[in-house]
């Protein structure tokens, strides 16, 4: 009861927050640019997570790219989806071949777009729509406090992810399998709030192409946001990817050993930004 809610109130202060620095702030100004270890970037002012972090700490994620960069070289094929506005993808485009970006969110993308060209990047290609198991239009959430946190309807809708009252859209999804062109990447890297189940569903054939697949693991997207079990995550990963490491916990293990470990996880309630499955 008190750790629910510490965290109510902690999510309460924050909207609080982010809507304070809107007030600060001229009327007709939304967002700032700031120059940061990722690159220049065009961040949401009220961003209160991504955006925070770029604009006080001056970086975001950079232990995630280094780790990226183990697992890719200049001559390969990138496929990230979830991009949110390019703080991974942008710095990660500069030291592969291509990056295919996935972005749901209509506000986050067009911060996306401006920012692939301030900081001159032409190897990118960009797409404003969701990842899912089919082609369909999903209801999806625009959260401002975390404008990353932006996800799919939950199945259950707590108020961890409505605390700031976020605007509900339609937005059109696909299957990326029949939705992109390219099947072979690389590297595929999928965070997107909840919805990587049903991402990975519909993406088999990209997925048995690839020899890295990092992904954003987090018990409560995959109870309330997806609605499934951990087996039901699992099943869709490739076969052929035999090593799981999971940076949190800095170890690598056999694939059987490494799910009984997320299984660990998983009951006690943690996650893990990005773990990686590979051979």
């Amino acid at each position: 009861m008190l750790k629910s809610l510490y965290w109510r109130v902690n999510f309460f202060l924050k909207n609080r927050k982010s809507k304070r620095l809107k007030k600060r702030l001229d009327g007709n100004v939304s967002a700032l640019t700031v120059n940061t270890k990722n690159g220049t970037f065009l961040v949401d002012a009220a961003d209160l997570e991504v955006g925070a972090k770029l604009r006080t700490k001056g970086e975001y994620g950079i232990d995630e790219i280094n780790r990226i960069s183990n697992y890719i070289d200049n001559d390969s094929k990138v496929l990230i989806v979830g991009a949110h506005i390019g703080s991974l993808a942008i710095p990660v485009a500069k030291i592969c071949s291509e990056v295919t970006a996935i972005e749901a969110n209509p506000n986050n993308f067009k911060l996306f777009e401006t920012n692939i060209k301030l900081n001159n990047v032409s190897n990118i290609v960009a797409h404003n729509i969701a990842a899912s198991e089919k082609e369909e239009i999903i209801q999806f959430q625009l959260n401002t406090v975390n404008s990353g946190g932006s996800k799919r309807v939950p199945v259950n809708n707590n108020y961890m992810y409505t605390y700031d009252n976020p605007e509900v859209i339609g937005v059109e999804a696909y299957s990326l399998d029949s939705y992109l062109s390219n099947k072979n990447f690389d590297l595929v890297l999928i965070d997107i709030e909840g919805s990587e189940y049903f991402a990975m569903r519909g993406m088999k054939e990209i997925l048995s192409n690839t020899n890295t697949l990092i992904v954003e693991f987090l018990p409560h997207h995959i109870t309330n946001v997806a609605g499934v079990t951990l087996t039901d995550f699992v099943d869709n990963i490739p076969k052929h990817l035999t090593q799981l490491t999971i940076p949190s916990k800095d170890s690598t293990y056999p694939i059987t050993v490494g799910v009984a470990t997320l299984e660990q996880m998983f009951n006690s309630g943690h996650g893990d930004d990005g773990i990686i499955f590979h051979n």
